[in-house]
């Protein structure tokens, strides 16, 4: 005799919001904070923390800012900083790796 209530399975799987991008986490945990710390940023762009204090030390990073002991970064300046390196092909000539 068929059952008519559907299977367990479709009803978890409809239950879950799966038009949600795995990475809307981060972008969310974003837009609530202003300011991410050294990790939340690297992070947010892909990098690792320590690539991350490089650029800073060299200079060649996002703005970032001092409050007291901590480093913060804005997430309109992570951005900035990511558009800025653009690039349409491997010829544009801010593709060159700085050595």
């Amino acid at each position: 005799m068929p059952s008519s209530s559907p299977p367990t399975s479709s009803v978890r799987a409809s239950s879950r919001c799966s038009d949600t991008p795995a990475d809307v986490g981060a972008s969310a945990r974003a837009e609530r904070q202003p300011f991410l710390n050294n990790e939340e940023a690297a992070r947010f762009l892909n990098l690792s923390p320590r690539t991350l204090e490089k650029h800073r030390v060299i200079g060649d990073g996002p703005r970032f800012r001092k409050l007291g002991r901590r480093i913060v970064y804005a997430v309109g300046d992570l951005e900035a900083w990511a558009d800025a390196r653009a690039c349409e092909s491997t010829s544009d000539p801010q593709y060159a790796p700085k050595r």
